[in-house]
């Protein structure tokens, strides 16, 4: 019986460790996901983007406990979503456009144009594909 349960406990672990590399792209811990040809971005540190450049105010966004804001939708299960504020395929390159400038997407959008560079927008993109 002992041998049955530690067998049990030694596949339930590598199965664990198998889809932790799944989920962080064996990147020797460093959490990156790559979600299409030459769309690459890093989730933590998108995760910080979102927080630095405010989106919490407008929007909830999971695992980011200050944003709580009631403007724009929530941001619960984002990668599940079919369309990006009504206009867009959800697809990570429609994504990062969209958060890079917004109002070029759709004029008149409540949604501000930030600034955002590319390259912080893939990180910002790569965070909100984890929000399954």
């Amino acid at each position: 019986m002992n041998t049955v349960r530690s067998a049990t406990l030694v596949l339930m672990a590598e199965c664990l460790l198998a889809s932790c590399g799944l989920l962080t792209g064996c990147t020797g811990g460093q959490q990156t996901s790559s979600f299409g040809p030459g769309m690459a971005g890093n989730p933590a540190a998108g995760k910080a983007l979102i927080k630095s450049y405010g989106c919490g105010s407008c929007h909830v966004i999971p695992g980011i406990y200050t944003a709580r804001g009631m403007v724009g939708p929530p941001l619960l299960y984002f990668s599940r979503r079919t369309m990006i504020a009504g206009e867009l395929p959800n697809s990570p390159d429609n994504l990062a456009r969209w958060i890079e400038n917004p109002p070029a997407i759709e004029p008149g959008t409540a949604m501000p144009n930030l600034g955002v560079p590319p390259d912080k927008a893939k990180d910002m993109v790569a965070y909100l594909y984890t929000l399954r």
